[in-house]
């Protein structure tokens, strides 16, 4: 009983893996320029999302909804390892579809801002973000890294 027990366990884990924030290493893919818009992107329920640690790239994976042609994703009140990574630096590198592109992950500490997120949220996932305190919550809003 307990063999089956374990082998249905690691099926739920690893079948529904791409629904869970797993941390891994770096993210593989081609290196895309930065699309014109986002809107191929914001469809995907979940993208991987890549931040620099001592230890070495680290990668998990996340929501994502787009506000004003920009990508956004969350932490709710959890600093998380990624956010704290964020923290240190901002660099990231976001994969979808294959493709990986470098970004910049700004905190976003306006309640106007936050709104908006958090109707584009209920619209795109059906539920209202949980903690909605802007300065107790990790939002972050993906840009194109600079030259």
């Amino acid at each position: 009983m307990r063999i089956w027990l374990s082998l249905l366990a690691a099926a739920l884990l690893f079948g529904c893996s791409e629904q869970l924030p797993i941390a891994s290493g770096a993210l593989e893919g081609r290196l895309a320029p930065i699309p014109n818009s986002w809107a191929q992107v914001a469809q995907d329920d979940i993208i991987q999302l890549e931040t620099s640690s001592v230890e070495g790239p680290y990668s998990v994976n996340l929501w994502t909804v787009a506000i004003d042609g920009d990508l956004h994703v969350f932490a709710g009140d959890n600093y998380a390892n990624w956010v704290e990574n964020i923290d240190a630096d901002p660099r990231v590198r976001l994969e979808s579809e294959g493709e990986v592109f470098e970004l910049i992950a700004t905190r976003v500490t306006h309640e106007a801002h936050f709104e908006r997120f958090a109707q584009a949220w209920e619209t795109k996932y059906g539920n209202r973000p949980r903690n909605e305190n802007v300065d107790e919550t990790y939002l972050y809003q993906l840009t194109p890294r600079g030259p």
